[in-house]
């Protein structure tokens, strides 16, 4: 089983891609003018209008969210913060080194929903996060 996607729900489509291209410096694929799909190394975001909800029986419900958080590993957590500041409007947390080694920046993207960008700092965090 591989991991691909996570996929967000939202009435606010084209502002969402706008700031996910904005943050992540990453041009989203249009597949539908309905749907984008930003691809990572890793695995995809995909943001999907609340019309396409009624293909998942109406089960997502946009900007609902509060336990989730999207992640994203960067090479410096202080250089992208200060890139982000005129972007991000609504700030959780400031760099703070967190205690299982990663370095971490929490703000919420236009539909509430909670992103991260760290840099692991520890050696143990390296050790973790090192790409084979």
């Amino acid at each position: 089983m591989d991991f691909v996607s996570v996929r967000i729900i939202t009435g606010n489509l084209d502002p969402m891609v706008e700031f996910y291209e904005k943050v992540t410096e990453t041009t989203a694929d249009r597949p539908a003018p309905v749907f984008a799909e930003f691809h990572y190394p890793t695995c995809t975001l995909a943001l999907g209008h609340t019309s396409t909800a009624r293909l998942f029986n109406n089960a997502a419900r946009p900007a609902a969210n509060e336990t989730a958080i999207i992640e994203w590993m960067v090479d410096d957590v202080d250089a992208e913060y200060d890139r982000l500041k005129p972007i991000v409007s609504n700030w959780e947390q400031e760099p703070t080194l967190m205690p299982w080694g990663n370095k971490s920046i929490l703000f919420r993207d236009p539909d509430g929903n909670l992103v991260n960008l760290f840099t692991p700092t520890t050696e143990d965090a390296i050790k973790r996060f090192r790409r084979q």
